[in-house]
């Protein structure tokens, strides 16, 4: 009897703890034209969820009780408010703008490309440690420029201490958005290769040898916006034959770490590419990465990244166009290890073929950014949950 008493009690807690826990949403606006702030970063202190603003500013997240709320943006004074200041329901948080003028070239005596490599190998040194990340990851297949495939997940990514990670996916859903079969085309991003390079900075590897001055201009200019960070442009030179990325790097001279970083391929780059005109040949139309990553004051890890490429395959009578949108944000950071079975471990490379597991609306607190298109094939998936 008073072992049932016992349980009775632990699931009343149960039910009164989740109870309790409530839905909130915070809006960040700039102070001085009231327009949303997109990919700012706001942390919620009391359970440490990391979450990143969309398109309209807003985040939302769910919690027991209140919490202080810490926001950030690089071009944003920080702000920590405290939960007795925001009103209920929907808060509105404002930012001051930083009114730094400060977009001008670097004086230095060492080479950036020197800089570059010096900066690469500590931010390398910075996140090496073995650590936990929570993921949640989308990603979007289009076929001939029609919305074709859609999958995402709540994941945990381990850090090893050899810079592999291991993936054990939570919970996930994949859904084909068109009535014809489309699995024979599915190219999805390899997950674990992805993480990595991100955390081995692999993406780099072409401006860090030595010929890499043949092929590509180094500029640094203080960052317009935060005299804290510096900015790093390596452009391709008009006479570059292999050459066609533009890489923009913003980091810390002082920590001498990465905090962001974009990779486009501009038309004038890919009209230097000559067509291959063979069946099965892949030609690259789009190619678009930007990954941050956050420094917490003791902590340095990946926070958000976005990835795009487009190309087409020759067939024997037409080409067919294919687009893979892939993005990452960090919602949680921890440095101990998770306890699993191998049988748990995720060893495919994308989740599009996974069976769905779904025992919670994750992606309604995801925080991600999602365009207006975007957010109406989500809708429209509804009705398969």
């Amino acid at each position: 009897m008073k072992k049932l008493l016992l349980l009775f009690v632990v699931l009343l807690n149960n039910v009164s703890v989740f109870a309790q826990s409530e839905e909130y949403s915070i809006l960040v606006k700039d102070i001085e034209t009231l327009q949303p702030i997109e990919n700012a970063t706001v942390v919620v202190l009391k359970t440490k969820q990391v979450l990143l603003t969309n398109e309209d500013g807003k985040v939302t997240f769910v919690l027991n009780g209140g919490s202080n709320v810490q926001v950030s943006e690089m071009n944003y004074e920080n702000l920590t408010m405290r939960w007795a200041s925001l009103k209920e329901n929907e808060f509105t948080v404002y930012l001051k703008n930083k009114k730094e003028n400060l977009d001008e070239v670097v004086v230095s005596k060492e080479n950036p490309q020197k800089t570059l490599q010096k900066i690469v190998s500590n931010s390398k040194d910075k996140i090496s440690i073995s650590h936990r990340l929570k993921v949640y990851v989308r990603e979007f297949f289009m076929l001939d420029n029609q919305y074709s495939y859609y999958n995402d997940g709540l994941v945990n990514f381990q850090f090893n201490k050899n810079n592999t990670t291991t993936l054990l996916v939570e919970q996930n859903r994949s859904y084909g958005l068109l009535e014809t079969d489309v699995s024979a085309d599915l190219m999805g991003y390899n997950l674990n290769n992805i993480m990595e390079n991100y955390s081995n900075f692999k993406y780099f590897e072409p401006l860090l040898d030595s010929k890499a001055k043949k092929e590509y201009d180094f500029t640094i200019k203080g960052h317009a916006k935060n005299k804290e960070y510096y900015v790093m442009s390596v452009n391709p030179l008009d006479k570059a034959k292999e050459a066609v990325d533009n890489f923009e790097i913003i980091y810390d001279p002082v920590k001498k770490i990465i905090l962001e970083f974009t990779i486009s391929v501009t038309a004038t780059s890919l009209d230097k590419i000559e067509d291959k005109t063979k069946v099965g040949d892949k030609n690259i139309t789009k190619s678009f990465v930007k990954v941050n990553y956050r420094w917490d004051g003791t902590d340095y890890y990946l926070l958000s990244s976005n990835e795009e490429i487009g190309y087409t395959v020759i067939l024997k009578d037409k080409a067919k166009n294919i687009q893979v949108r892939n993005s990452f944000v960090t919602t949680g950071f921890n440095k101990q290890n998770f306890t699993y079975s191998e049988s748990d471990v995720f060893k495919e490379k994308s989740l599009f073929n996974k069976r769905n597991k779904i025992l919670t609306n994750y992606w309604d607190i995801s925080g991600f950014t999602a365009t207006d298109e975007e957010k109406a094939i989500i809708a429209s998936l509804e009705f398969k949950l």
